[in-house]
């Protein structure tokens, strides 16, 4: 992703969004959410490249900054929150992605965000059905958007997904990260017995 064009349009592509140019200059260019009027994505050029300005869970703020000289502290904005990413052309798009859809999620109430916290909730040892992750998250009749977010976790080592099984115990067979022998083996490794791709709910469900 090296163009402005490119980085709006994902930006775009998020539910309720729009585009505004708020400060007669149309070198801002930004994407907010429409409930909430909330800025996610700010593009500008400088120095020769397009910018974002992204907002940043803190505990990733670092991280991104360490493994890509092109994502620095935001530029106007506060740094404790957000990054600039450079758009020339050293990060994957994918990961550009990532950064720009977190973004949504901070500054939106996202069923995303929400399940991905209850997810996290889910103590080693320990199993959820998807109903369970949904009620957990808000709303029970969630249950089939928990298979949808946990297929496109992010980040399975703070987000233990391997956790959530179906309403009868049993285990992913499409699990993303591996399939389900590997969401057993997991699971096996955190003291959690799986029978014939079964777990016994009435030992191991989280209460």
């Amino acid at each position: 992703m090296r163009t402005r064009e490119e980085a709006l349009k994902y930006g775009l592509s998020f539910p309720g969004t729009y585009q505004e140019a708020p400060f007669h200059d149309q070198n801002w260019q930004l994407v907010r959410v429409k409930k909430s009027k909330k800025a996610f994505l700010w593009t500008y050029e400088k120095d020769g490249f397009i910018n974002l300005n992204l907002k940043v869970d803190p505990e990733w703020r670092d991280l991104w900054r360490k493994t890509y000289t092109a994502v620095i502290p935001a530029y106007h904005q506060n740094k404790e929150h957000w990054n600039t990413v450079i758009l020339d052309g050293s990060i994957p798009d994918d990961v550009i992605k990532r950064m720009i859809a977190e973004s949504y999620d901070l500054v939106t109430d996202s069923p995303t965000k929400r399940i991905y916290e209850a997810v996290k909730k889910i103590p080693k040892g320990k199993v959820a059905t998807y109903a369970d992750v949904a009620e957990m998250a808000g709303d029970r009749k969630m249950a089939r958007a928990v298979g949808n977010a946990l297929h496109k976790n992010p980040d399975p080592s703070t987000i233990p997904c391997h956790r959530v099984v179906n309403s009868k115990g049993e285990l992913a067979g499409e699990y993303a990260f591996g399939g389900a022998w590997k969401q057993a083996q997991i699971l096996e490794s955190e003291g959690v017995e799986v029978f014939e791709g079964k777990v016994n709910l009435d030992k191991y469900r989280i209460k």
